[in-house]
């Protein structure tokens, strides 16, 4: 029989409300639940990134509410709307200025496959110039579906190993040493 150990534990009998958890549980917490997104508006999804910014469907409870147009202060780029090849060399130069860890959503049809745009103008797929973590279907997608996609993007952060990944050089040089 596998035993499997929970993300976080608590004890009742102990006082002072104590919880024992790892430090990549910690990390992960802290990462899903203060995600700020660099929209990239390229068409008409752009209208429903920002309905999903109203008070309407609330995306502050993602903490995600802040929308940064910065792409220093951002950690997810949502992608969305047609991405013409005119364009993508600019989406590819905000995404490699985004400090690490970062994360990618391609919303809606033409930011995923092409959509309808089936040309020698359009991008057929912004995974072909940057890495995406979540597609979002849909023409344009609803509010609820980006809401959705937060959601498998958290479920998603909560299971990586983030202090072996931020600290690769670190482990490597105390394993070389050993």
């Amino acid at each position: 029989m596998a035993t499997t150990t929970a993300p976080a534990a608590y004890d009742s009998k102990i006082e002072g409300n104590v919880i024992f958890t790892r430090l990549d549980s910690a990390i992960n917490w802290m990462r899903k639940n203060s995600l700020w997104p660099m929209p990239m508006g390229l068409a008409c999804c752009a209208i429903e990134l920002m309905a999903t910014g109203a008070s309407r469907f609330d995306i502050s409870r993602f903490g995600a509410e802040v929308m940064r147009f910065s792409p220093r202060q951002a950690d997810v780029m949502i992608v969305s709307g047609t991405v013409t090849y005119k364009m993508a060399l600019a989406v590819k130069r905000i995404w490699d200025q985004m400090p690490e860890p970062k994360w990618c959503i391609a919303m809606g049809a033409c930011a995923s496959s092409g959509g309808m745009y089936r040309s020698y103008a359009v991008l057929q797929g912004i995974d072909n110039l940057i890495p995406v973590d979540v597609y979002i279907s849909g023409c344009p997608p609803r509010p609820e579906a980006l809401l959705e996609g937060f959601m498998r993007l958290q479920r998603k952060i909560e299971g990586e190993q983030s202090t072996v990944a931020q600290k690769k050089g670190l482990i490597d040089s105390l394993t070389d040493e050993a």
